[in-house]
């Protein structure tokens, strides 16, 4: 994976949780996300910081505020 393809997955990981948790301004969960891939920013094997990522955030955001389930459209 290169770091272009890995900000866009970040990206996707911030849409989801922003669905995910509307409660949550999107702008805290950017922030949330973003901080959680700084501290990933020295590891050697990238292929899964992504969602090891989104499984910190969703933990941390879940953590603050009950997740609200959609119905399936």
């Amino acid at each position: 994976m290169n770091g272009v393809e890995e900000v866009l997955l970040i990206d996707q990981v911030i849409e989801r949780l922003i669905v995910r948790h509307p409660s949550v301004s999107p702008a805290e969960i950017e922030r949330t996300v973003r901080d959680i891939h700084a501290r990933f920013r020295d590891g050697k094997v990238r292929d899964f910081v992504p969602l090891l990522v989104e499984k910190a955030a969703r933990r941390h955001l879940t953590e603050q505020i009950p997740v609200v389930e959609h119905a399936a459209p």
